[in-house]
């Protein structure tokens, strides 16, 4: 992935100072998702173009210590679009610049040139407005240019991939700070674990523009991929930051101090996932459950509340992503667990597209959120596996409702809400698959929906639960799926 970042302005090459690399040499340094280089195209006294070129191994992020847990399989588009290793690639790159600090010239660090940057590709899937949206209040023109899936075959239309221009008067610093910060907000997605530490960097290269940015709620969100204690703790130290926005919340505050008398207390709204986990949780209470089987567990967060309730004597997770098992038998701290509580649980690998004894005999299995990650080829092998070969009692489904997407304004009517999704359901379709699986394989069903409702599109997301005689047919017989998973499973916890 190719980015260039040329400057005008008298003495054009003193820019090598703040930038710490000299502009008669090339850089040349691995860094954790592979390789940059930096160097000078084009040098002259009124100009000088500096180009950042990275060189990822996707093989090494899904092989190494922390890789995309989306990337399943070895080709995919980390080494072709800007993201968050690009930002870390420059900071690998310009360091010190990003930090504010030249050990020469640093009279020059606080003077505002002419920028022209050009990113080769960038992934967006919230579009070219959101792009400007990002970009132009920070002073930028913005040029964005989308380009075709494939340049071979028109028919298949345009990508989610654009080339990106700004133009605009910044210092050395503002400029690199608003790549490290805005390029992994457009692509939404990060190849490392977000915490504490990506709050920090978010206010120490981003919080002196960050604060008057007006969308700075929609980059915090994605910037810190939605985890709601890190956004709130970020936009209030902002807020404390900038002394417009803490006089705006104190006008706020005296005008609602003087129209309200004597307020109720208004307790805290979950989240969107929190009310869908507390809803399947109240789906298995309900029918007495001894046993569940979380499918699709990734880090266990049905899990660690399953772990509450004394009822569930035994448990298990699978998924097929190791590195989402790791995680969840971290959450759940299954290494320090007491000898009884131990043995309730187990994680295991495994896929739901194979058949699998190991899922059989279970009072509740639950899918939360995994059947849109499926091909549609393949949610009938994944309809055999559980309802025709594992059967449990009941069987609990949760999906996006797709006709709730027009009411984010990021994702729209015509987007998914995670690139990794292969569909989406309406309520109608959602309703349709559920009575065909229901009178295929012999179970009762209802539907519900979860979240907020809106009068017009419904609930966010969507429950369907199905109820049969768990000793009703016989589970080895009609068509096999595409294999038999049951032997050579490693057991991971």
């Amino acid at each position: 992935m190719l980015l260039t970042l040329t400057c005008y302005a008298p003495n054009a090459p003193d820019i090598g100072y703040l930038l710490g690399k000299n502009p008669a040499s090339v850089f040349e340094r691995p860094f954790s998702g592979g390789k940059v280089w930096a160097f000078y195209p084009d040098v002259a006294d009124d100009h000088v173009t500096v180009a950042m070129l990275t060189e990822i191994d996707p093989i090494g992020l899904v092989r190494g210590p922390a890789p995309l847990t989306q990337l399943g399989h070895y080709i995919n588009d980390r080494p072709y679009v800007a993201s968050s290793l690009t930002s870390v690639a420059l900071n690998t790159a310009f360091g010190s610049a990003l930090a504010g600090r030249a050990t020469s010239h640093s009279e020059r660090l606080s003077e505002r040139m002419r920028w022209e940057v050009s990113v080769g590709v960038v992934a967006c899937e919230a579009g070219e407005e959101f792009m400007t949206r990002l970009f132009a209040p920070l002073g930028y023109a913005v040029t964005t240019t989308r380009l075709p899936l494939d340049l071979r075959f028109s028919a298949w239309g345009q990508a989610d991939l654009y080339a990106l221009k700004l133009d605009g008067s910044q210092t050395v610093r503002e400029v690199l700070s608003h790549l490290y910060v805005l390029l992994p907000v457009l692509d939404n997605s990060k190849h490392y674990y977000v915490g504490e530490e990506e709050t920090a960097k978010l206010l120490a290269h981003g919080g002196v523009w960050l604060a008057a940015h007006p969308e700075r709620e929609l980059i915090a969100k994605r910037y810190l991929r939605y985890k709601r204690p890190l956004v709130q703790s970020t936009l209030e130290r902002l807020a404390e930051s900038d002394p417009a926005l803490r006089e705006a919340e104190a006008q706020a505050e005296e005008s609602a101090a003087a129209t309200e008398v004597a307020p109720e207390p208004v307790e805290a709204t979950p989240g969107l996932h929190e009310q869908r986990l507390n809803t399947v949780m109240a789906a298995i209470r309900a029918v007495g459950a001894h046993s569940l089987v979380d499918l699709g567990c990734g880090e266990g967060r049905l899990l660690s509340l399953a772990l509450t309730e004394r009822s569930l004597t035994r448990i298990l997770g699978m998924d097929v992503s190791p590195v989402a098992l790791a995680r969840a038998g971290r959450r759940l701290h299954v290494e320090s667990m007491a000898p009884m509580q131990r043995a309730r649980i187990q994680l295991t690998q495994g896929s739901l597209l194979y058949r699998d004894g190991r899922l059989r005999d279970f009072d509740v299995a639950a899918l939360v959120e995994v059947i849109e990650h499926l091909d549609t080829s393949r949610l009938s092998a994944m309809e055999r596996v559980v309802f025709q070969h594992a059967r449990p009692q009941r069987v609990i489904v949760t999906t996006p409702n797709r006709e709730y997407n027009v009411r984010w304004e990021a994702i729209g009517e015509q987007r998914l809400r995670h690139r990794d999704h292969r569909f989406e359901w309406t309520r109608a379709e959602c309703q349709a698959w559920a009575e065909r699986v229901a009178a295929t394989y012999g179970y009762r069903w209802t539907w519900q929906g979860i979240g907020p409702e809106d009068a017009a599109v419904g609930a966010p997301s969507q429950m369907v639960i199905f109820d049969g005689n768990p000793g009703a047919g016989d589970a080895n017989e009609g068509e096999g799926n595409e294999g038999d998973a049951t032997a050579g499973k490693e057991t991971l916890a």
